[in-house]
């Protein structure tokens, strides 16, 4: 178990960028939390709030759900863990990783087409007609990589469903993380992408152009829980935050929908 915690901490700190003092951090520090890429600006102004109100730092790591949830099974000193998806909160509540009683379903958002702002497409009508091959002009399509990232496997059984999927092979960007698409369309450097609609929102770079059908991909569900041996008071303080009300707001003003 020691060399899993000790391997999982060297690739956290190489993903992360993590001084190798991070230990002397941990310290100080009372709570870290892992969280989707698509939650970074709203997640980082929520820990902001709690940190002045509790008089304690927070740290914070964003990435890919599968990237994160591989960091808590090597033994990352993660104290909640909030997903994009069901699956990687599964894959923990399965090997016993994560306080079963802690978990909850937060958020909830939508699949979205984008293209550059500059770009003369306007609105793509997403159906079983859609020539998105015609649509690239010899580009790519910007996405999380639909073999773990959260947005990339929605995106997937969404353009599966729609009869769309297998004329793009070859024809993906795929990336590490939503954000990571985002950025190639936001640069111009594809003409389209599949991003969640709240990535959307946050630039000025990207225009919306076409919606998936909510019936084309399972809900896009955000669980948060504990993470398993780290089940503090301030982990569970932090908990019931992400339950108020002041947190809500925060999220919705971020283009997340509150999970009912």
């Amino acid at each position: 178990m020691k060399k899993r915690w000790t391997f999982g901490l060297l690739v956290f700190i190489v993903i992360f960028g993590v001084h190798p003092l991070f230990g002397q951090t941990l310290k100080k520090a009372r709570l870290m939390v892992f969280a989707a890429a698509s939650t970074t600006d709203a997640v980082t102004r929520i820990c902001e709030i709690f940190a002045k109100r509790e008089g304690q730092r927070v740290i914070t790591a964003f990435a890919a759900s599968s990237t994160l949830a591989k960091q808590v099974e090597y033994g990352a000193p993660a104290d909640i863990f909030i997903s994009a998806n069901l699956k990687w909160m599964d894959f923990l509540e399965k090997k016993e990783l994560i306080v079963p009683s802690s978990r909850f379903n937060l958020l909830r958002n939508r699949i979205v087409l984008i293209a550059p702002v500059s770009s003369p497409i306007e609105h793509i009508e997403m159906s079983k007609n859609t020539d998105l091959v015609s649509m690239l002009q010899g580009g790519r399509l910007a996405m999380g990589d639909p073999d773990h990232v959260p947005a990339g496997i929605y995106g997937e059984k969404a353009l599966d469903n729609l009869g769309l999927f297998s004329s793009l092979k070859g024809k993906i960007a795929r990336t590490k993380d939503v954000r990571a698409a985002l950025a190639l369309v936001e640069r111009g450097e594809a003409p389209l992408g599949l991003v969640y609609q709240t990535d959307a929102a946050i630039t000025s770079k990207v225009k919306i152009v076409g919606v998936f059908p909510g019936t084309s991909h399972p809900p896009v569900c955000y669980p948060a829980a504990i993470v398993q041996g780290h089940e503090t008071d301030q982990a569970r303080r932090f908990i019931l935050f992400l339950k108020s009300q002041q947190v809500k707001v925060i999220f919705k003003k971020y283009g997340f929908l509150i999970y009912k």
